[in-house]
């Protein structure tokens, strides 16, 4: 499929046929900004990457309610309860330090369609262990799997997307939040569609079978990545090969570019090495990864201690059944979480990121607040305002910090420095992850809801660095500061 671009809607040159030309990785980068034609395959990757992160998100929330079973069928000891459970967030962080690297060293196409394999073949591991080490050991090759897919998928969402208007790069950034909630849903209803079908002698099958779906998508990825998914055609033209650039746009966005090939040898964008995860911490990038880390290590501390202990605090609310705290838990992530980050997307390229954290961050302070000081609800009117500030919560955690913490990460690099850049980012998140997750038991069995006062500090940690460094990379050409760079050679 062949577009016309105007002059003056892009900085590639026009030729006489209405082709594109280009000259350069900045006019590859022009074309993607002014976005695909009608029809093009980039919405599918688009769409196969945010599936991506539907696995991360099904594969870490997906034994919330299996830890009991787990722990009676092989007798652990709460520290073997720890183990199987933090062990994928332990993967994680290890992955998301390599992926990183990886994302800019080899690009996003292979690292992406390597990382599928790690879910498929975790995930029935899991659902077959004989014993715990085995589901620990199958645990953290898919905390492996998760930390790889994040810079890659974000590096995907923010490379096949414009820069400005409906579905930019922010809001398909953003996307990550509802799809992220979705999935914790969609585990949640697998929950409790197999509570309902199982019998009582079979329960032992739950936590199994929960796992071992997860295997499901990310066979389907991989059965369509040859039809729609290519790389990404800002990298491969950062890496000097116009040519291949060309071949992407024609492939993925419907535009039949030409190469220049009075052009020359095209330069290389800053090379991938070990050292840029330095580069994040001087320049005008220290700022940037600074606010980016505070807003993901603050996001991830309290939506993991309110999120994944929510059947837990659910239960000690309503004092209920199995059955009440998962319809409970289901309703306020798809009403609230769920709901916030659709705002989110459909709101940012008007309000920006910013804006949008900040009210957001103000959402959870506030709510849990409200929770420290009602405290263990003792009538049916606490137990409605407990359950509201939780709303709230969650409905803040969508809004802003939940959408936002990705967006910040992977706009505030070019694409020579975003797969470090979210790596960077994902493993202080992962290792802000396993604290809480450790951390939220042993105080909730301490402080009882008075917990909620430390879990506060985190969106007022959250809220003083949005307001010590206001940036905003919704809009931004950021892309542009790799092209400023490059010299011919």
């Amino acid at each position: 499929m062949s577009v016309s671009l105007a002059p003056d809607r892009a900085n590639a040159r026009v030729d006489a046929d209405s082709r594109p030309v280009i000259k350069s990785a900045a006019d590859v980068s022009s074309l993607v900004n002014h976005g695909a034609a009608i029809g093009s395959d980039a919405r599918v990757v688009v769409a196969i990457a945010l599936g991506g992160i539907f696995l991360d998100a099904y594969d870490l929330g997906a034994l919330a309610f299996g830890m009991k079973d787990i722990a009676r069928e092989f007798s652990l000891t709460p520290t073997g309860a720890g183990f199987v459970a933090s062990a994928i967030t332990f993967g994680a962080i290890i992955g998301a330090f390599l992926g990183g690297y990886l994302t800019d060293k080899v690009g996003r196409y292979r690292v992406f369609m390597a990382d599928m394999f790690f879910f498929v073949v975790a995930a029935i591991a899991c659902a077959l262990a004989p014993n715990a080490w085995v589901l620990g050991g199958a645990r953290f090759v898919m905390g492996l799997g998760v930390g790889i897919d994040l810079p890659v998928a974000m590096a995907f969402l923010a490379e096949f997307s414009r820069l400005q208007g409906r579905g930019n790069k922010a809001a398909r950034v953003a996307m990550w939040c509802p799809v992220w909630y979705a999935a914790i849903s969609v585990s949640y209803l697998l929950v409790l569609g197999l509570y309902a079908v199982l019998p009582a002698h079979n329960a032992g099958w739950l936590w199994r079978l929960i796992l071992g779906f997860g295997a499901v998508p990310a066979i389907a990825i991989i059965l369509i990545r040859s039809r729609y998914m290519s790389e990404s055609p800002v990298w491969a033209a950062n890496q000097g090969d116009l040519k291949g650039a060309a071949a992407i746009l024609k492939r993925s966005y419907g535009i039949d570019a030409r190469v220049d090939e009075t052009a020359g040898v095209a330069p290389k964008a800053r090379r991938a090495t070990w050292s840029n995860y330095g580069a994040l911490l001087r320049g005008v990038y220290l700022r940037r990864t600074v606010l980016a880390t505070v807003i993901a290590i603050a996001s991830s501390f309290a939506y993991n201690a309110v999120a994944f202990g929510l059947p837990v605090i659910i239960s000690s609310f309503l004092a209920q059944s199995m059955l009440t705290t998962i319809l409970a838990s289901l309703a306020l992530n798809l009403c609230f979480a769920f709901a916030g980050g659709l705002f989110s997307v459909r709101t940012v390229p008007k309000y920006g990121a910013w804006k949008l954290s900040f009210v957001g961050y103000a959402f959870q302070l506030a709510a849990l607040v409200g929770l420290a000081i009602v405290g263990k609800p003792s009538t049916g009117a606490q137990v409605v305002v407990a359950i509201a500030f939780l709303a709230a919560f969650l409905l803040g955690q969508g809004v802003g910090p939940g959408s936002h913490s990705m967006t910040f990460a992977s706009l505030s690099y070019p694409t020579s420095l975003r797969g470090v850049g979210v790596g960077f980012n994902q493993t202080l998140m992962r290792a802000s992850s396993t604290v809480s997750l450790f951390l939220f038991p042993v105080l909730s069995a301490a402080l009882g809801t008075k917990v909620f006062w430390i879990i506060a500090v985190a969106p007022l940690a959250g809220l003083v660095a949005l307001l010590a460094v206001r940036w905003e990379p919704s809009g931004y050409d950021v892309d542009a500061e790799d092209f400023a760079a490059q010299q011919p050679r």
